[in-house]
């Protein structure tokens, strides 16, 4: 009786997955065109959700840690995030999105930037309830005002330091 390792088992599915590929190649299946091939668009709630909010939570974890080079790099890159949300969607319900983050943003992240700056963590603390104040306040005027924001209470992100590096 002949044993079967696995490396035997891996070489049989990889002849078997090529055979199926070359088979399906030599089809006369209708290709589909790449201008036919649907595009997502993401919507406000999907960059929200994927770009704006774990930078929220990794700002109050750095900055709560006193790490404050990565906390300005994540306060930076919420900016720049928001300002290319406002390209990709400049009228959200027939609101400027660029006047949104203007008015409960951008004042905001300047205010961190110089706590940040000044390593003043009671500063930032005030900085980080304005930003989430505005957050909040954002999705009010929105109409989203079942989505509130809040200062994590825990570390989302476990695999990942926010202590500064020791030097």
């Amino acid at each position: 009786m002949r044993v079967m390792t696995p490396t035997i088992i891996a070489a049989g599915l990889i002849v078997a997955a090529l055979s199926t590929i070359a088979l399906a190649a030599g089809t006369s299946a209708p290709s589909v065109k790449q201008a036919d091939a649907p595009v997502y668009r993401p919507v406000t709630s999907d960059l929200m959700n994927a770009f704006i909010e774990p930078r929220h939570i990794k700002l109050w974890l750095a900055g709560n840690a006193q790490n404050w080079e990565y906390a300005e790099y994540e306060r930076h890159n919420i900016g720049g995030a928001l300002a290319r949300l406002a390209k990709a969607i400049p009228n959200y319900h027939g609101q400027s999105m660029n006047a949104m983050i203007a008015a409960f943003a951008t004042p905001q992240l300047n205010a961190l930037a110089s706590a940040i700056k000044a390593k003043d963590q009671a500063a930032f603390e005030k900085g980080y309830q304005d930003l989430t104040t505005g957050c909040n306040e954002c999705h009010q005027a929105t109409g989203h005002a079942m989505v509130v924001m809040q200062t994590p209470t825990a570390d989302s992100f476990p695999d990942q330091v926010f202590q500064p590096p020791s030097k």
